[in-house]
């Protein structure tokens, strides 16, 4: 089976990792900040914190930004789960965004209107947007961050998809655009930790927040102290935070995937541009990219044109499947699943989004792909998609 996705591991991630297992340190080590300065150096950003998942670090952003009741957060329904329930964890509500027909992405024209007619019929107005950078491809960020400061919302953007890429020839995570930037580096990212999370910053106020937050609230810190400290033991709890420290094994891991990251991407770029010619003929659609833009190239998901083809959405997935392409979908509209349906979404509401799940299939792209992979993904697209069977 060819999977959608795979991570590469090297001797070189083994001997960091061993390394570390020798160390003095399993946790709260010298690699954490190794990690976080590999972060800050990538992206151009002014701080950057580690945790243990993307899904808590989209938390501890949230909390950062002051999110809690009473408020309301937007984000896309095509994303993983996590983009919205990091509002709810928060005590806030969620809200969507419908996406663009072209990029998948959060639709910044549709974000406006839904702000004109938020604040032209006495709605709350987000607290928070998230913009969620899908397969790697970065949303409109400077409408976004224009449309932030005319509706006084902060933005986080959800790059879990996109390290290692471009917007207007920066990096994706450098924040000229937003508040924080959330990266993930689950095993089918583009760079993985095993597990982990990272947000960067430019706000020195919002990072020392995230610094408690994903700690316990535990500060050693004696200008953040309430009391002149009793002794060398000594720590206070000033906030309400949370176990989601990374270990030094994750750290060390991410450090040395991180020395290749540019290669990453750039290999991700050619597969990419492969895919683009080998499948103009078929019937389907490949990822259209912004001429402004240069991807992570996290996920290639191409839409099938139904209309031209024998089988159904679900049967082109369960051939694939059957003849060893390990193919997937991102994602089932968030505002679809049972949760939040419980909380009062319907179908119907994000109809792009909804279509696009009628067609959607994300198929085997990772850096270490052969041609003999690539070229057998191709050949059986083209056997199932003209029912040569």
């Amino acid at each position: 089976m060819i999977p959608y996705g795979k991570q590469e591991i090297t001797q070189q991630d083994i001997d960091a990792v061993v390394d570390v297992l020798k160390s003095d340190f399993l946790t709260q080590g010298p690699q954490v900040p190794l990690f976080e300065e590999s972060i800050k150096k990538a992206v151009n950003a002014e701080y950057a914190l580690a945790v243990n998942s993307a899904t808590s670090a989209l938390h501890i952003a949230c909390l950062a930004l002051g999110v809690g009741l009473g408020d309301v957060v937007w984000t896309t329904p095509i994303t993983f789960v996590a983009s919205a329930n990091c509002a709810l964890y928060c005590g806030a509500n969620i809200d969507f965004v419908d996406i663009n027909s072209d990029t998948y992405n959060l639709c910044t024209d549709k974000l406006e209107q839904k702000l004109i007619h938020a604040k032209a019929n006495d709605l709350l107005l987000p607290k928070v947007v998230i913009p969620v950078h899908l397969c790697g491809q970065p949303c409109e960020m400077d409408k976004i961050h224009k449309l932030g400061k005319e509706y006084g919302f902060s933005i986080i953007e959800d790059a879990s998809h996109a390290i290692g890429g471009k917007y207007k020839s920066n990096p994706i995570g450098n924040c000229e655009y937003s508040d924080i930037t959330i990266f993930s580096f689950h095993p089918v990212k583009i760079v993985t930790t095993a597990e982990g999370g990272v947000a960067t910053t430019n706000n020195p106020a919002l990072a020392q927040k995230m610094e408690l937050l994903r700690s316990h609230g535990i500060t050693r810190d004696a200008s953040l102290m309430t009391e002149q400290s009793h002794g060398g033991w000594y720590y206070e709890q000033i906030a309400l935070g949370f176990n989601y420290r990374m270990t030094e094994m994750q750290a060390a891991l991410g450090v040395s995937q991180m020395s290749r990251l540019h290669d990453f991407v750039a290999t991700r770029n050619t597969l990419a541009a492969n895919y683009d010619q080998l499948l103009k003929d078929l019937p389907l659609i490949t990822p259209k990219q912004s001429d402004d833009s240069y991807s992570g190239r996290h996920l290639y998901v191409i839409r099938l044109k139904l209309n031209e083809i024998a089988l159904s959405h679900k049967e082109v997935f369960e051939q694939l499947r059957l003849r060893g392409i390990g193919v997937n979908l991102h994602y089932i509209p968030v505002h679809t699943q049972p949760y939040y349906k419980e909380l009062g979404f319907v179908e119907g509401q994000f109809i792009e989004s909804e279509n696009y799940y009628t067609d959607a299939i994300s198929i085997p792209l990772f850096h270490t792909m052969t041609q003999e992979q690539q070229d057998k993904v191709v050949a059986v697209l083209t056997v199932v998609l003209n029912k040569l069977l």
